[in-house]
């Protein structure tokens, strides 16, 4: 006996006893090929609200502020011979300005299609005039033919870049949904609500285009504003790289996914495809357009996606911009025949004419570069209270709502039973443990994925059936619930498996029997295309969850998380119906940023709610959380429970729980 009792041992503890999980492969970055999917219709329907979500969460609209005045400036005004040009500001937010010029036309009856124009990274921003790119031609002529445009600055350029820096976030910014295209992507929506404040406007015909970093902001918006109904992102959208700068590319912002997906959410509004022959959307026409253009066949809508090719580097230049006013004057104006919709002679006006901030101070009111991200937390603050439930209803909607916001900032997959699987090991050692006890090495994964999580799985001999089982994770993985002299199990398994449970411990990502991976964090924007560790961990214990939940042969199924596995069990355990969650919480403090940075570094994961939002999808069930300290805080927990009058289902504990106490406690569950 003593023989498998130290082969046990091996498994858990014998460094060369490693799984190949497809995780750990080189990290996804910009420069990363993508293979756009064979979607098919009904993967697509299923999927497009989902994306859209992904997108809100990871620029930190979820869950929504409330929208302040916009205290709209308007103010020099320089009138020409058919068209107007304006200085504007506005606040997207209190004390955060939107800045940018308001181009009309003259000698016209409105109301007007308005057109919301982002700039690139020109190097004088929205006032650029160059052969390559010219925002002033283009507002002027969209004026010219009987537009309205609003041209506005990325953030710090320009009359911005009084207020900020333009790569604007840090760590910090990330737990916040806070980042540099998240400002932007407040610049446009709000932008587009400036449009729509406008008596000349006409709303139901609002129009979007910018090319680089532009095209970017353009596809963004589109992407989660349904009020843009034709758009045009310029050299921009591409298979091979998805944009170089901090203020294109979010947290979490394309995991699994590309620009190929985020155009394709236009779908069916209209969408015109400008490329050219000399960067990186060289391939348009025989890649990225015919795989959006897909999607369009959907909602049959292919003449709805067109495609125009400059020879050119890149630019928004004078083919560029003829081939948009063509695309605009078909589906803003209605017109039949556009060949004629081509650039007039423009003259641009100086610099201090656009500047909005040239001759006058910015308000004093205005937010300070390091005054953003507080302002930014106070009004989170304010929209998560404002989702907490007190009742049944309010309950199921958090659940829909608050719960896809929770799984979309920590990048979860809820998988279906039929794509988990469970596998036995090449050379796993015999079941045969003891006379009445078996160990079974296993291997749980998806489907598709390549993603691995060493377990084995304790239960008494003979089986009897329909036994519940219980989950244990420890932070340093399945070896640790094991002594590695003896061979024997730690009292805890025993304890459970005497009161007719099986038990299963796990080595999450990057524990036990995981390796070293080529993955590596410090990869340019790696969370915008990669999971981190963390992340991955939960999604472990997601997935070995929902495996045993949708057993037939188990009866209920419970969680115990010892350390910082607790924290990482509590954020999963809400998306599974388990019976019973222990967890320990390891005195973790979920009032300071500093902690999250330290062991839970995920985006956005503040901005929906946290452990707030995570201990409210399990209300009612029995949940345990023990040592607490005087640190992790419980009381909007413990309020939810109450309100839903399941008080006595919620045991919270400030000392630290002994093993068979835990073992009692579910044994009574």
């Amino acid at each position: 006996m003593a023989e498998q009792h130290y082969e046990l041992a091996h498994v858990f503890a014998d460094p060369t006893q490693t799984v190949n999980d497809a995780r750990g492969a080189a990290s996804r970055d910009l420069n990363t090929p993508y293979t756009f999917p064979n979607y098919t219709k009904v993967e697509w329907n299923k999927i497009s609200d989902s994306l859209r979500q992904q997108i809100r969460v990871a620029n930190g609209l979820l869950p929504e502020h409330e929208k302040s005045p916009l205290n709209a400036q308007i103010f020099g005004k320089i009138e020409r011979e058919d068209y107007s040009v304006e200085k504007v500001y506005f606040e997207a937010f209190p004390g955060f300005l939107t800045t940018g010029n308001l181009y009309r036309p003259l000698g016209k009856t409105g109301p007007f299609p308005g057109i919301v124009n982002p700039h690139g990274h020109w190097g004088r921003g929205r006032i650029e005039d160059i052969e390559r790119g010219s925002i002033p031609a283009r507002c002027i002529n969209f004026a010219k033919q009987g537009y309205i445009a609003f041209a506005y600055d990325m953030v710090g350029y320009n009359d911005s870049g009084k207020q900020m820096d333009h790569r604007y976030g840090g760590e910090n910014e990330e737990l916040w949904g806070l980042s540099a295209m998240a400002l932007q992507l407040q610049n446009g929506i709000r932008a587009i609500d400036f449009l729509e404040s406008l008596q000349d406007v006409d709303s139901e015909r609002i129009g979007c285009t910018g090319a680089s970093g532009g095209g970017s902001q353009t596809f963004i918006l589109t992407a989660v504003d349904q009020r843009i109904k034709v758009s045009a992102p310029v050299n921009m959208i591409s298979a091979t790289m998805q944009g170089g700068c901090i203020c294109e590319n979010a947290p979490n912002l394309r995991l699994d996914i590309s620009n190929l997906e985020i155009g394709a959410l236009m779908a069916p509004r209209p969408l015109l495809l400008v490329s050219c022959t000399g960067d990186w959307t060289s391939k348009t026409p025989s890649v990225e357009y015919p795989a959006i253009k897909s999607i369009y066949s959907f909602f049959e809508a292919e003449d709805k996606i067109h495609q125009v090719q400059v020879d050119a580097e890149h630019n928004y230049n004078l083919a560029s911009r003829e081939a948009v006013y063509e695309w605009f004057a078909k589906w803003l104006l209605d017109v039949k025949d556009t060949s004629t919709y081509k650039e007039a002679p423009y003259k641009v006006e100086s610099d201090e004419d656009f500047l909005a901030f040239a001759d006058r101070e910015i308000p004093s009111h205005s937010l300070k570069q390091d005054e953003i991200l507080p302002a930014w937390i106070k009004r989170s603050a304010v929209a998560i209270d404002n989702t907490k439930p007190s009742n049944e209803k309010e309950h199921k909607k958090f659940t829909d709502e608050m719960g896809s916001a929770l799984q979309h900032s920590l990048g979860l997959h809820i998988p279906k039973s039929s794509e988990i699987m469970l596998t036995e090991p090449k050379g796993a050692f015999p079941t045969s443990y003891q006379t009445n006890l078996s160990a079974q090495h296993l291997v749980i994964g998806r489907k598709g994925i390549g993603d691995a999580i060493p377990s084995i799985l304790f239960r008494t001999e003979p089986l009897v059936g329909h036994d519940p089982v219980v989950v244990i994770v420890h932070p340093e993985g399945k070896a640790k619930m094991i002594d590695a002299e003896s061979g024997e199990p730690l009292p805890i398994i025993t304890d459970l498996i005497s009161s007719d449970r099986k038990v299963l411990t796990i080595d999450v990502f990057g524990t036990g029997e995981h390796g070293e991976y080529e993955r590596s964090e410090e990869t340019g924007f790696f969370t915008t295309y990669n999971r981190t560790t963390a992340a991955l961990r939960i999604q472990d214990i997601l997935t070995t969850l929902l495996y045993y939940a949708t057993r037939g042969d188990v009866s209920e199924v419970s969680l115990v998380g010892i350390g910082e596995a607790g924290l990482w069990g509590l954020l999963a355990a809400g998306f599974t119906n388990i019976k019973n969650v222990v967890v320990d919480a390891a005195q973790f403090d979920n009032n300071l940023d500093s902690s999250f940075l330290e062991s839970l570094p995920i985006p956005s994961i503040r901005r929906v709610g946290d452990f707030r939002t995570a201990g409210t999808l399990i209300t009612p069930r029995n949940l345990i959380i023990h040592n607490t300290g005087q640190s992790f805080n419980t009381s909007w927990i413990e309020d939810v429970y109450r309100s839903m009058g399941a008080e006595e289902n919620l045991l919270v504990r400030k000392d630290k729980m002994e093993d068979d106490e835990i073992a009692g406690r579910i044994a009574e569950l």
